[in-house]
């Protein structure tokens, strides 16, 4: 009797610990997924979609401007860039932690902004910080930080 309960425990806790992994899997590519899908918005210059796919009190912490918190203030922050910049940017994600309903990424871009009024382009390097939350089983940016690498 001990055995099979013994046998019962182990079974179950194999099966608890498979399923782990492949959730953690999942997180992780659907996170993966958000961050490119962000730089598609960075790069068609789309407030609306960069501001959707931010929590409702979200956080945009760009780099020597102001904080932009909820869904009005990142929105207003993008259609301000987007209406003098234009970014070209490729992003590598260097690491996703993900633990619970939290993930954090760090990532590198490359490539370039046109500012517009001079019709100037700039090469330029990032280095970004995530962190994702899951809401309702969807991940979303809760807070992002960026600032040039050198």
């Amino acid at each position: 009797m001990k055995k099979t309960i013994l046998s019962l425990v182990l079974l179950a806790s194999l099966f608890t610990l498979r399923n782990t992994a492949n959730a953690q899997s999942n997180d992780k590519a659907a996170v993966e997924k958000l961050v490119h899908t962000y730089f598609d918005a960075l790069n068609a210059s789309d407030a609306d979609k960069a501001t959707s796919l931010f929590t409702e009190n979200g956080v945009l912490l760009p780099q020597g401007a102001p904080t932009a918190t909820g869904s009005a203030q990142i929105n207003g922050t993008f259609k301000y860039v987007f209406d003098n910049f234009k970014f070209v940017l490729e992003v590598s994600i260097a690491e996703i932690t993900v633990q619970g309903n939290y993930a954090i990424v760090s990532s590198t871009s490359k490539g370039s902004f046109v500012i517009k009024a001079k019709n100037e382009t700039i090469a330029d390097d990032y280095r970004e910080t995530f962190v994702m939350q899951k809401i309702n089983g969807t991940w979303k940016i809760a807070r992002y930080m960026y600032n040039k690498s050198k």
